[in-house]
């Protein structure tokens, strides 16, 4: 059983709160062993809010929303502790209710679009899939409803393309058509994974001030998935940062990367290239990340931090804990980090 959490619970008006999860945990029992993949999460999401999730690759982001979708294969992959309540409701005790909410309530916008999309059906015929299955919309009316979606994630000319195959989008065109069949049943929550995964920069740009428009104007929340800390500064509200299938620091986006608490949070800040540190080489983080199979001892991130006491770090796993308000992290040494 893993520690719970210490986040503090903040008094919201009713219906704010539109997700909490607490203490997830998921593993994956392989030939190899068991990989720990997420090791007790918690976090919230208001309505209207943009949580973005940060860390490098292999640290639990894109498994944590897997599980919130009810995603994870069993086996190899099984939920084996905590909570994950929408609306008050338990979606991993009411695995009926959890299914009904998929694809309605919250959606998913998966990393590559190309392969998420069916080469040999149309564009249109994808987006209006759910259309015709949920709400039972003829035809007619499922296509006049496809290209206003299409035409709401900004795809030119929506009503010449709504009968044209993926591969004649491009990877920009591709994602605001995953953007548009996310929307169709106007979710609550939309899960954004590595949206802006193998586009060049001006599209992620474009990609991702559509997403917040719409999260604006339609008023739901969005989870961003993400180890693009630039792309995280202009559209967040909040930020978790995950390593080794935890997370480590939770906060106001500004205030994070402004001053961050954790020295793994910091390192990420320095390796931010700048228009002012011409001349000066960055600052990596040394090491690589833990196996999830074998999780250090300790602080996880003891091998690689420049502030690790042997007598603390290595034997002593540090919680979640409030250090600022409205800042968590774990790290025995946080006071330090953040002077």
């Amino acid at each position: 059983m893993t520690a719970p959490s210490q986040e503090p619970h903040v008094v919201l008006a009713p219906g704010d709160r539109l997700l909490e999860v607490r203490d997830l945990t998921v593993e994956f029992r392989t030939t190899h062993g068991v990989v720990n993949a997420v090791n007790g999460v918690s976090f919230s999401l208001d309505r209207g809010e943009t949580l973005a999730i940060l860390g490098e690759s292999g640290s639990g982001k894109s498994v944590s929303a897997q599980a919130l979708m009810g995603l994870i294969d069993t086996p190899p992959g099984f939920i084996t502790d905590g909570q994950i309540l929408f609306h008050g409701e338990d979606l991993l005790a009411n695995r009926h209710l959890q299914r009904q909410i998929r694809g309605r309530a919250i959606t998913m916008i998966f990393q590559d679009a190309l392969s998420a999309l069916n080469p040999v059906y149309t564009v249109g015929w994808q987006i209006g899939e759910q259309l015709r299955v949920h709400r039972k919309m003829s035809r007619k009316a499922t296509r006049a409803r496809v290209i206003e979606l299409m035409e709401l994630v900004k795809i030119p000319n929506a009503a010449a393309r709504v009968d044209d195959f993926p591969h004649q989008f491009s990877g920009g065109m591709r994602q605001r058509a995953m953007i548009a069949m996310a929307l169709a049943l106007d979710p609550e929550i939309l899960i954004a994974d590595e949206p802006t995964t193998a586009l060049d920069v001006t599209v992620q740009a474009q990609v991702m001030e559509l997403l917040d428009d719409l999260r604006r104007e339609l008023g739901m929340a969005l989870i961003l998935i993400t180890h693009d800390l630039g792309v995280v500064t202009e559209v967040a509200h909040r930020v978790a940062v995950m390593y080794a299938g935890r997370i480590v620091e939770q906060g106001d986006v500004n205030s994070v990367f402004k001053n961050p608490a954790h020295p793994y949070t910091e390192g990420l800040m320095k390796s931010i290239p700048r228009v002012t540190d011409k001349g000066h080489r960055l600052v990596p983080i040394t090491g690589a990340p833990p196996s999830l199979s074998r999780i250090p001892s300790g602080c996880p991130f003891h091998p690689r931090c420049p502030y690790k006491r042997p007598d603390t770090c290595v034997e002593e796993r540090p919680l979640l804990r409030s250090v600022l308000p409205g800042r968590l992290t774990a790290c025995h040494f946080a006071e330090e980090v953040l002077s």
